[in-house]
C-alpha cells in the first residue's frame, strides 16, 4: 500500500475477504452515515460552516451515540461480572473437587455442577462479552466508512448511505488544526504529521491508562502476582504501541473518532472501577468507605443516629443483657409435643 500517494481508482477494503466483510456490514455502515450526515445538518443549521468543525462534532457525535446504545448493555456486563466474581470461591470450590480426575465420568460430573451453580445463580459467562462483539462491528464500519469517503469524493466508488460525492468531497475538504482530515501520516505535511502523532499519543495514553488504573485498584492482592499478572503487565503497554503502527495507515478522520472513542472508554472504566470494583481490591476497600461516609450524611440529614452510633448502642444493649442474665449462653428449649 502507498501511504503517501494512495489509488484512488483502487478501493482495498472493497475487495478479496475484506469486501466481503464489509458487504454484510452494510446496514450498520449506511445507519452511521446517515447519522453524521443528519448531525451535521443540525450543525450548519445553528451557524457552523458546512466544511470544518461541523464534520468533526460529527464525528464526536457518532462515537458518542454508539456509546449511549452500548451503555445499558455495558451495565448489565458490569452486574453480570460482579455476580461471576461472587460466584468465584464456589467455582474454585468445584474445580478443587474434581482436581487430577481426567476420566468421562468425572468431567460430565463437573461440567454438571458448573452449569447449575450458573443456572441457580442466573449468570450467564458470556454475557459479558456482548458489549464487545457489538463494538468490533461498529469500529470496522466506522474504519470502512471514513476510508471510503475520498474514493466517493474522487468517484472510483459509488454512494455510501448519506455520503454522495459532493457531501463525500465537502466532508474529505475539511480540515483540523491545518490537517485535512482525509490524509494519512505519509499524505500530511511536517505540521499534519506533527499533529497526528500527537493524537496518537493521546490515543495510547488513555488506552495506558484504562488499564493501568484497573489493574492498579481493581485486582485482588491474590491476583497480583504470578506470571499471568506479568503478562497482564506487559499488555498494558503492548496494546497502546500497536495503535501507532495502525495509526500511520488510517485516514485523520479515523483517529479523530478513535481518540474520541478511547476518552469515552477511559472514562467509562474509570467509573466502572469507581461503582463496580472486583470484590477484595483496593477499588472495593475505597467503595466501602465512600458508601460508610455516604450513608452516614444521610442518616444525618433524616435525623438517624450514625452508623458507629448504632453499633456502639448495639454493644452497649448485648452488655446490658449479659449483665442481667449472666455470662453463659442460655441453651435452646426443646419444644414438648403434646400429648394427643
Amino acid at each position: 500500500m502507498n501511504f503517501t500517494n494512495p489509488d484512488y481508482n483502487h478501493f482495498l477494503l472493497d475487495n478479496g475477504v475484506f469486501g466481503w466483510v464489509y458487504k454484510i456490514l452494510t446496514p450498520i455502515e449506511w445507519l452511521m452515515s446517515e447519522i453524521m450526515y443528519w448531525f451535521h445538518k443540525l450543525m450548519t443549521l445553528i451557524g457552523l460552516p458546512s466544511r470544518g468543525l461541523s464534520w468533526i462534532l460529527a464525528i464526536v457525535f457518532l462515537v458518542l451515540v454508539v456509546h449511549a446504545i452500548i451503555l445499558p448493555m455495558y451495565i448489565k456486563q458490569m452486574k453480570a461480572m460482579a455476580r461471576m466474581q461472587a460466584l468465584q470461591p464456589k467455582m474454585m470450590h468445584i474445580q478443587k473437587k474434581y482436581k487430577g480426575k481426567t476420566d468421562q465420568a468425572s468431567k460430565e460430573a463437573m461440567s454438571r455442577e458448573t452449569m447449575k451453580l450458573y443456572q441457580d445463580n442466573k449468570v450467564n459467562p458470556m454475557g459479558s462479552c456482548l458489549p464487545m462483539v457489538i463494538q468490533g462491528p461498529v469500529f470496522m464500519c466506522m474504519f470502512y466508512m471514513l476510508s471510503a469517503i475520498p474514493y466517493i469524493a474522487h468517484g472510483s466508488r459509488g454512494t455510501l448511505g448519506a455520503f454522495d460525492k459532493a457531501t463525500a468531497s465537502e466532508f474529505a475538504d475539511t480540515y483540523l488544526f491545518g490537517l485535512k482530515i482525509s490524509n494519512t501520516f505519509g499524505m500530511a505535511n511536517a505540521s499534519g504529521k506533527v499533529v497526528i502523532g500527537i493524537f496518537t499519543v493521546l490515543m495510547c495514553l488513555a488506552m495506558w491508562y484504562m488499564q493501568f488504573n484497573n489493574m492498579r485498584k481493581n485486582l485482588p492482592p491474590a491476583q497480583m502476582e504470578g506470571s499471568q499478572y506479568k503478562m497482564q503487565q506487559a499488555m498494558t503497554w503492548v496494546f497502546p504501541l500497536m495503535y501507532i503502527f495502525s495509526a500511520i495507515s488510517m485516514p485523520f478522520a479515523v483517529l479523530v473518532y478513535w481518540l474520541t472513542n478511547n476518552i469515552c472508554n477511559m472514562l467509562r472504566s474509570l467509573w466502572q472501577v469507581r461503582e463496580f470494583p472486583t470484590p477484595g481490591s483496593r477499588a472495593d476497600d475505597e467503595k466501602k468507605k465512600r458508601d460508610h461516609i455516604n450513608e452516614n450524611k444521610r442518616r444525618e440529614k433524616t435525623g438517624q443516629i450514625s452508623l458507629e452510633e448504632e453499633a456502639l448502642q448495639k454493644a452497649q444493649e448485648e452488655a446490658k443483657f449479659r449483665e442481667e442474665h449472666g455470662f453463659q449462653r442460655e441453651q435452646p428449649k426443646r419444644k414438648r409435643k403434646k400429648k394427643k
